[in-house]
């Protein structure tokens, strides 16, 4: 009797491995879409804010007197980083280093940021 508990515990212990081994298999296949869906959400939840809180025309590249280089629309200046950060994420669908693009779309939520500041102060 107990040869047969431990052939069962054992065959239950496979069993379970092999669980484990096909949920890493399917969440490996899937991980461009497990990592691109935060940066995805942080970035449009970015565009929103920037969207209520920007004025209206956007300075961009600020000199030395205290003046904008360009002025930009406020819609310009919230899809503009937007843009760039799906770009990266589409890049990063159809790489096979997913690594890269990734961090890439992670650094571009920067932007909006940036923005922000720099046209708050």
């Amino acid at each position: 009797m107990e040869k047969e508990t431990k052939k069962s515990f054992k065959q239950v212990l496979k069993d379970v491995w092999s669980v484990l081994k096909m949920t890493g298999k399917f969440s490996y296949q899937l991980r461009s879409l497990i990592l691109a869906i935060p940066v995805f959400v942080c970035a449009v939840c970015l565009a929103i804010r920037n969207a209520a809180m920007l004025p209206p025309s956007v300075g961009i590249n600020i000199l030395a007197s205290g003046e904008y280089q360009w002025m930009v629309d406020r819609i310009i200046a919230v899809l503009g980083p937007l843009t760039v950060t799906v770009i990266c994420l589409l890049l990063m669908a159809c790489s096979k280093k997913i690594l890269y693009p990734w961090l890439i779309s992670v650094l571009s939520l920067a932007l909006p940021v940036l923005l922000w500041i720099i046209n708050m102060f």
